[in-house]
């Protein structure tokens, strides 16, 4: 496992640490996996901590409060969804390119690499992740 622990994290510019607001014990190992990514990533990776099943109030054993507390404490992004309704889902993936998109844009002006600046977006270009998905939308999952 250790073994291929660098490898498989190895080139990642963000991850998503989701805990279900309904389990507790998920919430308290969203600290492990965070050592885990910060051991093995670049220290400019994207992190965000969620909180999915926010459809289920009634339930919740993770208030928003611990989470949005953890996330500050240790300089995450957070949001709280819900697959199940699709609640802040693509909120939540719209953020982290958005940050990714800002890394990226600075390396490049840092450095000076034309080419690397040439590749990004000008300022006020849009970029239409719903366009570019559209080929995954024809291809369904275990079909034949």
């Amino acid at each position: 496992y250790r073994a291929i622990t660098s490898a498989h994290y190895r080139g990642a510019v963000d991850a998503l640490l989701v805990y279900d607001v309904t389990r507790h014990a998920t919430f308290e190992n969203v600290m492990r996996w965070l050592k885990e990514l910060r051991d093995h990533t670049d220290p400019n990776i994207v992190l965000m901590l969620i909180g999915n099943k926010s459809d289920l109030r009634h339930l919740v054993a993770v208030s928003t409060d611990d989470g949005k507390a953890l996330a500050e404490r240790e300089s995450l992004y957070f949001m709280e969804t819900s697959a199940l309704e699709a609640t802040n889902v693509e909120s939540a993936f719209t953020e982290l390119l958005t940050q990714i998109y800002g890394i990226v844009r600075k390396k490049a002006v840092e450095t000076g690499d034309e080419g690397a600046a040439s590749a990004i977006p000008s300022t006020g270009q849009t970029i239409n992740v719903k366009d570019d998905m559209s080929a995954w939308k024809k291809i369904r999952c275990c079909s034949s």
